[in-house]
Order: C-alpha cells, then structure tokens, then sequence
C-alpha cells in the first residue's frame, strides 16, 4: 500500500480489476483512494477493451470501514474545512455513470462509504460471518447516497440501517436480495466474482450495456417512463450486427463473435 497509489487498475481479457489497497487503514476512503476511484470510473468508462469491473480491496477482514475518519478529523483541525470539500467525487456519482456493469467483491465487513460503493455496484458478492451498516448517524455524517436501497431493500430494513447507524449481519442483506452470492472465504468471493464477469464478456456487449441502462432508467423515472426510455437504449442493440451474429451462431451451434456494433 502507497498513499500514492492507493488503487490499483488492472484489465485482463475484458475485465478491469480495481483494487482498494489500504489494508492497514482497514481501507479507508482518505482523499487520494476517493479520488483515485474517481479517476478509475473514468478510466474505465474510456477504456474499449473493457467490458465489466471487479471492484475489490487488499484483505484485512474489511471491505472499506469507509470514509478515513483519522484524516478527517486532522483536517477539519488544520485547515478548518471538511474532507469532503478536497475531493473530486465525493459520494462518487461517476461510478453510477460507468455503462460497464460494476460487481462488488466484498471480502469483509463494509461501513458508511463502503456501502455506498456497494450500492453503486450492479452486483454483490459477500463474505460469510462478516457485517454491513450505514453508520453515519454515529459520527454526525449523512448517507444521502442511501436512497437507491429503497429500490433494492424493504423500506423498514433501510430505515434501521440509516437511523441506528448499528451495522448487521451481511447474512440478513443477503436474504433481501441485496448480496447476489455469499461465500466462505475472500478467496471464494473472488472466484465467484471472476465467474459472473467471465459470463457477462461472454455476452453481447451492446445487450448487456442497454440492459443495465435500462434499469437503472427505471429506477430513476419510475415503470411507465421507464419502459418508454428501456426501449429506447435498446435500438441499436436490435439493429446491430450482433443481433445478427447470436442467432446465425446459435443455429450453427458456435460461440458468437461479438463486434460490439
């Protein structure tokens, strides 16, 4: 781990790999990670050789304990400002915008802001015995970010999380539908996460793309409008050539050749 370089970027046969590496700040959001992340999104939705992200971080037995609190308080105290005002991105709405679809590897327990990298993420994959919470009310923060989860967790279970601050089992999360798999070891959230990116490059990237659009659309304008704008970003996945491709493929039983128009 560097503060220099505090995430690492990788890519191999489609698939970017970012890596939070703080393990000794149980990697902790300080300004530079956030920015690096930011940085990351960015790169990542420039990069046409990628086609899915795995965001993970260095084991520690926490995913990210969230906002770097200890920075925080030694800035608040020498410059009179608050860190959030130092950094790019601070509830980080670019990853949002990244069209290639985000899964989470989360190989511990995960707070505050690494729930809201959670959140942001298209897919979760969750270790077993660790713990999840939005814990800002305990520090005089706020989780505006937390409003996505009414779309993905029942209204009371986000009431809990973001009035108690009390962190609970990823177990429960996982009952919910929020974590997609659990698994026993860090290692084994890797491998299933590795498993789901393999098989999302395996399909059509204008497809894939427009569906993860297309949901997020929905989300944002409601069923009807929503509908209206899915059928929308799907035109050129229809009128593609690999809309051609996939049946031509299908019918003489061989992988497709994606061209991604």
């Amino acid at each position: 781990m560097s503060d220099a370089n505090p995430v690492v970027y990788s890519r191999e046969d489609g698939i970017v790999t970012i890596t939070i590496d703080r393990p000794e700040r149980k990697n902790a959001l300080s300004i530079e990670a956030m920015n690096a992340l930011t940085d990351a999104w960015e790169r990542v939705e420039k990069d046409m050789q990628a086609r899915v992200v795995i965001l993970t971080s260095t084991d520690c037995g926490v995913f990210s304990a969230g906002l770097d609190l200890k920075q925080a308080s030694e800035i608040r105290a020498r410059d009179g400002v608050d860190i959030l005002t130092l950094m790019r991105d601070p509830l980080q709405t670019a990853m949002r915008k990244v069209s290639k679809p985000i899964i989470a590897a989360m190989t511990g327990s995960l707070m505050a802001g690494g729930m809201l990298l959670a959140i942001k993420s298209d897919l979760r994959i969750g270790l077993r015995g660790t713990r999840a919470g939005i814990t800002e009310v305990k520090m005089g923060r706020g989780s505006p970010w937390a409003v996505p989860l009414l779309w993905m967790l029942p209204q009371s279970l986000v009431m809990e999380l973001v009035i108690t601050g009390e962190t609970m089992p990823i177990e429960r999360l996982a009952e919910h539908g929020f974590v997609n798999y659990l698994e026993d070891t860090p290692d084994a959230v890797r491998a299933r996460a590795l498993q789901l990116a393999r098989g999302i490059v395996e399909g059509a990237p204008l497809s894939v793309s427009a569906a993860k659009a297309s949901l997020l659309a929905a989300m944002d304008l409601g069923c009807a409008e929503g509908l209206l704008e899915a059928n929308r970003l799907h035109v050129q996945a229809y009128a593609s050539e690999d809309a051609i491709e996939g049946p031509k493929a299908f019918s003489e039983k061989r992988k497709p050749v994606w061209q991604g128009k």
